[in-house]
């Protein structure tokens, strides 16, 4: 009978999972994520203006374009019209009030020249939003062309 119980002892499986070296590697991925982590963290400090400016929700209408030239003059485009109407900011302030009257959810972005001052462009979006009424208020912009990645 002692022989019957030895081949029973030897077809036993063991069913366990020997974790230890998962447990190295989870380690050892902790430790890299720990000492990069850090280094994620890369920023520069830049001094934007300051403003009251409101969060802007999208809208399918048709937007009132106010367009800052790289001298600082401002003209208005809105729908309806074939070219630009230059005019200086109290001119600007009262058309596009009365834009605002008829229609308060009407949408107005600020189109500024790509050498335009980047302070002359914030006022003009502070100066809609604080005194000529504009609920909505963005900045247009165009898609990057490969052409003027080289000029970079």
């Amino acid at each position: 009978m002692s022989s019957g119980s030895r081949r029973h002892r030897r077809k036993k499986l063991k069913a366990d999972i020997n974790v230890v070296p998962y447990i190295d590697v989870m380690l050892v991925l902790l430790i890299i994520f720990m000492v990069t982590a850090p280094l994620l963290n890369v920023g520069v400090d830049v001094n934007l203006p300051q403003s009251d400016a409101k969060p802007l929700e999208q809208s399918k209408q048709k937007p009132i374009v106010v367009q800052v030239a790289s001298d600082g003059g401002l003209s208005l485009t809105y729908e309806g019209m074939d070219r630009p109407q230059a005019m200086d900011r109290e001119g600007l302030v009262l058309k596009v009030k009365a834009f605002m009257d008829v229609d308060p959810k009407q949408p107005v972005y600020v189109a500024g020249d790509r050498d335009a001052n980047y302070q002359a462009v914030y006022e003009v979006l502070s100066l809609l939003q604080t005194r000529a009424g504009v609920s909505r208020a963005g900045l247009m912009g165009d898609p990057a062309h490969p052409s003027d990645a080289k000029r970079e």
